[in-house]
């Protein structure tokens, strides 16, 4: 049923958009987006087809990386395109690629491209962009096509002599900026875009760095391709954003929709630790009743995800509680990929609450107040009410309303008469998390381990407290990881492992609640929840705990008084007697004194 009911949605759109509209109006579908900065592996096209099944369920949209050669196979994430007829790329062949958008599309979900026009990269120097054929046609570049004065006239300086027009939007500086006014530019797009959707079967577009370019072009290459989805990345305030939708118009109506940043950056204000639940009253883009249609809602993605210095604020606390938020919104909500690995089972069944109750991306707020540590939001969809209760407010009015789904920091209520089979039908399931081989937890040991970002130096530190006390010294930026592996796609992995140390009083019973790692006190991530193993990813997101224990004991002969803790951190108990204490615990592995014990 869920199938049929995607492909209809699907279908329903196709049927609706015979000229460009920018987004369907009523839309009632999810995005992911299925990347992050260096997701070679998890982005692997061969890796989502087969996923196809279960994230169909769950998704009409899957936004993947600009998919174009780039002269190379290894660590590229394309955004310095210089093929746009040849699609292998780090994350697969064109074959490969063709073979994920089939499978996806019979599944009632569409593939969406990150299609990268602001600029380009030469081919063997500064701006020889390479002829391609396609359906028979030449497609040749000059130096006419590339925007005078690009690199604030660096490119002239360096001998190219550029006779295009003045960049009609913002410079953008290590590639050529395509000039948009050009006769042969315009053919040359029309083309490629031609070419995404009818040979390789894309849905829609991302438009990446529209600020570098007249909103007036996204209406002429949109109207010329006439593709169902269109978003374009205007990293920008709400009233800029406005206007840039405007800017697309063509006949009146807007040809593209945007990513809604002032959104983003109010959840980030909200939602981090000691957060203002009041700034989710601030104004973006989805709370205008007429852009609402056009507004793409997210938390983070690759760019805001990113724990180094790319002006990017992550979120790191409350993450499941801000998808429930977007979730629960009109606009267009678009998952992030490290999320959904992390969160998974919570965002399934948030997404099934937003189906029940059958909220769009023009659906009505009824109801948005901040209250006594948190904020309640109703939302009217076409089968009712959702009611979200974020925080830890307790006078929200839940009267002819029943929960259809909480977590750490929220409940999603829906009216009554609102049928949530499929919210309820969907059972935890188990972390599907393998560590690379060489991560192993040593018997008793605290660790953690951190997979360093390309560009952050191999000098990786590490720093971990609690309420009480620090765990690495005492004294930023913290204590030396060891580095212990590198992934497949040659991502270093650093260790840290606690020597026993602690800053205020005995150690004994101590467990870390926060851990910072940095890259010797310059670049960090932000501060992150604490989970004993736990393999920390270039976002700074903790996709499992590492379960291969080198020993692992069945009884331990200590009498002394020792407090119990899970895994996880959480204190179960304190016993004078551990022999005593592992007959009654549960089956199940715990921290005592230290020592990581099974209890079988």
């Amino acid at each position: 049923m869920r199938h049929f009911y995607t492909l209809f949605l699907l279908l329903l759109a196709l049927a609706g958009n015979v000229h460009a509209q920018g987004w369907p109006k009523d839309y009632k579908g999810v995005m992911l987006q299925g990347f992050y900065w260096d997701s070679y592996q998890d982005t692997q096209w061969s890796h989502l087809e087969s996923q196809a099944d279960e994230l169909s369920k769950y998704f009409s949209l899957i936004w993947v990386p600009q998919s174009g050669y780039c002269n190379t196979h290894q660590n590229q994430m394309g955004y310095a395109p210089i093929w746009w007829f040849r699609h292998d790329s780090a994350f697969g062949r064109e074959t490969e690629l063709s073979k994920m958008i089939k499978t996806f599309k019979a599944k009632g979900t569409g593939i969406i491209e990150d299609v990268v026009i602001n600029h380009r990269n030469g081919n063997t120097n500064w701006c020889d962009f390479p002829t391609e054929t396609w359906k028979g046609q030449n497609f040749t570049w000059s130096l006419a096509d590339i925007c005078k004065g690009d690199d604030k006239g660096e490119t002239e300086r360096n001998g190219y002599a550029l006779t295009g027009r003045s960049d009609t939007g913002d410079d953008f500086p290590g590639c050529r900026d395509i000039d948009h006014t050009s006769a042969n530019v315009q053919k040359n797009i029309k083309a490629y875009l031609d070419f995404l959707l009818k040979d390789l079967g894309y849905t829609g577009f991302r438009y990446d760095m529209v600020k570098g370019f007249a909103a007036k072009y996204i209406g002429m290459y949109n109207t010329s391709a006439n593709p169902v989805y269109s978003v374009g990345e205007y990293w920008d305030n709400t009233d800029n954003i406005k206007n840039w939708i405007d800017g697309t118009k063509v006949d009146g109506v807007p040809t593209s929709a945007a990513f809604d940043f002032d959104m983003k950056y109010r959840i980030f204000e909200a939602f981090s630790s000691n957060g203002d639940w009041s700034k989710l009253n601030d104004d973006c883009l989805v709370k205008d009743s007429y852009y609402r249609q056009y507004a793409v809602t997210f938390v983070d993605n690759h760019d805001t995800g990113r724990t180094d210095d790319h002006g990017s604020k992550p979120l790191f606390a409350n993450i499941e509680a801000a998808n429930a938020y977007i979730l629960a919104m009109p606009g267009t909500p678009c998952v992030f990929l490290p999320h959904w690995l992390q969160y998974k089972t919570a965002i399934k069944r948030m997404i099934a609450t937003r189906r029940a109750v059958g909220i769009s991306n023009t659906s009505d707020i009824a109801q948005a107040d901040a209250k006594h540590d948190g904020f309640v939001l109703k939302v009217k969809g076409s089968q009712g009410d959702l009611l979200l209760v974020l925080g830890k407010t307790t006078d929200a009015n839940t009267q002819g309303m029943m929960l259809a789904t909480s977590g750490d920091n929220y409940k999603m209520y829906v009216s009554n008469a609102v049928n949530i089979d499929d919210v309820t039908s969907i059972k935890e399931e188990k972390s599907t998390f393998h560590a690379p081989s060489f991560c192993v937890v040593k018997d008793g040991e605290t660790c953690a381990f951190f997979e360093k970002p390309k560009d952050w130096s191999s000098d990786i530190k590490c720093w971990a407290w609690n309420a009480t006390g620090n765990f690495t010294g005492g004294t930023w930026p913290g204590v030396s990881c060891t580095k212990v592996g590198v992934t497949d796609s040659g991502n270093e992995v650093w260790k840290w492992t606690w020597n026993g140390s602690f800053t205020k009083g005995s150690a004994e019973g101590q467990v870390p609640t926060g851990i910072i790692f940095n890259a010797s006190g310059g670049k960090q991530t932000n501060d992150l929840k604490f989970e004993n193993g736990a393999y920390y990813n270039p976002t700074g997101v903790n996709l499992g705990v590492v379960t291969d224990i080198k020993k692992c004991v069945a009884q331990t002969s200590k009498t002394t008084s020792a407090k119990i803790y899970t895994l996880q951190g959480s204190e179960v108990g304190t016993t004078n007697n551990v022999q005593r204490a592992l007959q009654q615990l549960p089956k199940g592995v715990y921290l005592i004194n230290h020592q990581k014990i099974v209890v079988p």
